[in-house]
């Protein structure tokens, strides 16, 4: 396993603390392929080309990537950890369901908020969409499922298995610990001993498979080429406070609350970033402008970690977000990527 991807696999866990669980199957309207329509069995094809469109949260991923896919008649496909969701809508800043009519969207309100999905499957499901696609575009920040695709991450195709893992939390993190440094010790050069998530997912693949999860990753790249378009700005953090304002303007406290009400106190995804911080005020535990204030900090941190994530990736070539002609500037690069 090398180090780039096992640095990779241990910021994403970092980054999806706050965004929750990864993902699964495939939805979409008039355009959208359902999951029987995407898992045939006919062989795959590749698309002729892919364009990523990345970068930190509020940076104006989702608007030029429809800007583009619309001048291109092309298809997005999402790399949004929390859009994939129904009903998770304002939180997520997830695209309108005008703007999914007018151009067909993937992996946007495929599951239900109850199910959990994984970065495999993720992967898996991506991947038959490219298939039938000439030139898609894969679009948003979640860096784990973007470099899932753009390098071709091996994941290892274990599910979780509660009972397993049952076993080997009792046994407690520091014995877990000395098993897995004697089963594969390559995993704990970068699996701090107090990881216990870590240190028990790399011993339920060995136990499941009988192979070190180290033995299992690497990467294997695609053989189409791929442009990746990165957005930045100086002004980021302006950009966040106008968001979460607008956010909560456009009724995301309504929102956490009917899922509170329908889904219970307890789903995993309200402890994702804004969802937990308007739980804590609907608990009477802060204010409502202590929800928002601290909403906006949260979201700075997560940024943060986003750029480091994208910053470590080399072939990202960065526009700047203010620029008041980066469409015309991106459909330059794009139209010449698409002459290859």
């Amino acid at each position: 396993m090398t180090d780039a991807v096992t640095d990779a696999v241990t910021d994403a866990v970092k980054m999806d603390q706050d965004l929750g669980p990864i993902v699964q199957p495939v939805t979409l309207g008039d355009g959208q392929l359902n999951n029987s329509n995407v898992l045939d069995e006919t062989i795959p094809e590749f698309p002729h080309g892919l364009i990523t469109i990345c970068g930190a949260t509020a940076t104006g991923k989702s608007g030029l990537g429809i800007a583009v896919a619309r001048e291109l008649g092309s298809i997005i496909i999402s790399a949004d950890s929390r859009q994939i969701y129904r009903e998770f809508d304002i939180g997520s800043a997830k695209v309108t369901q005008a703007e999914m009519a007018e151009i067909p969207h993937y992996l946007v309100d495929a599951y239900d908020p109850t199910e959990t999905v994984s970065a495999a499957m993720f992967q898996d499901q991506a991947n038959q969409i490219l298939s039938k696609a000439t030139l898609p575009l894969l679009v948003g920040g979640t860096g784990l499922y973007l470099r899932a695709i753009t390098h071709g991450m091996q994941i290892p195709r274990v599910p979780k298995h509660r009972e397993l893992r049952s076993q080997l939390e009792a046994l407690g993190q520091g014995f877990c610990y000395q098993l897995l440094q004697h089963l594969d010790p390559k995993a704990c050069l970068k699996i701090h001993r107090n990881d216990r998530i870590r240190t028990v997912r790399a011993l339920e693949v060995f136990y499941v498979t009988g192979i070190p999860m180290s033995a299992q990753q690497g990467e294997i790249p695609p053989n189409y080429p791929i442009l990746q378009i990165g957005l930045r700005s100086e002004c980021l953090n302006d950009r966040i406070i106008r968001r979460t304002r607008q956010m909560f303007e456009l009724g995301f406290v309504d929102e956490v609350q009917n899922l509170v009400v329908k889904y219970g106190d307890d789903l995993p995804l309200l402890n994702t970033l804004g969802y937990q911080e308007v739980r804590q005020y609907l608990r009477g535990e802060i204010s409502l402008e202590e929800s928002e204030s601290l909403t906006v900090m949260h979201t700075r941190q997560f940024a943060k970690r986003q750029r480091t994530w994208f910053n470590g990736i080399k072939e990202i070539e960065w526009f700047d977000a203010d620029d008041e002609n980066l469409f015309d500037r991106v459909l330059m690069r794009v139209v010449e990527f698409n002459k290859i």
